[in-house]
């Protein structure tokens, strides 16, 4: 498989994932975390791949509790996949990144489009209540591809959410 290290840009595809099969500690900071992705084995035919983070973590960046989120994710890839372990690192690193349920959204869905340049990415943010209030936050790159199969994400509207 090939690999582009790239943090803000998509670059030609290179030789050796570093992540996948390497160790797995987390980057402090989100902006430390390196995306890796491997080339298409299908760049002739227009799919849709999803990734789905029920248990995702951040924190308040006023009040330095935690926040979680169901993030789902979907993305028609393009001459680039995202490979999953990196991927995983990359979301764990915010465990510990104080920044809004909407900086993390977009900031997810912004590094993954600068990695991979897919056709089209959709982010769904439904983040749990904080106050009794829940924030989903949604973002995409524009009208999904004609002739793309776009499932509903499958996370119901908040009803105590879980």
């Amino acid at each position: 498989m090939n690999d582009t290290r790239s943090s803000d840009a998509a670059q030609p595809a290179a030789t050796g994932l570093t992540r996948l099969g390497g160790p797995g500690d987390l980057p402090a900071r989100p902006e430390d975390a390196v995306l890796e992705t491997a080339a298409n084995p299908h760049q002739d035919t227009m799919y849709l791949a999803r990734f789905a983070a029920p248990e995702f973590t951040s924190i308040c960046p006023v009040t330095g509790q935690p926040d979680f989120a169901h993030l789902v994710i979907d993305y028609a890839p393009k001459e680039l996949i995202i490979e999953s372990k990196s991927f995983k690192l990359f979301l764990g690193s915010f465990r510990n990144h104080g920044a809004f349920h909407e900086d993390c959204t977009v900031m997810i869905a912004k590094r993954l489009v600068a990695a991979a340049a897919p056709h089209w990415l959709r982010i769904a943010g439904f983040w749990y209540p904080r106050g009794g209030i829940p924030i989903d936050v949604f973002y995409q790159t524009g009208a999904a591809p004609a002739g793309l199969w776009v499932p509903d994400p499958g996370v119901d509207a908040y009803r105590g959410r879980g």
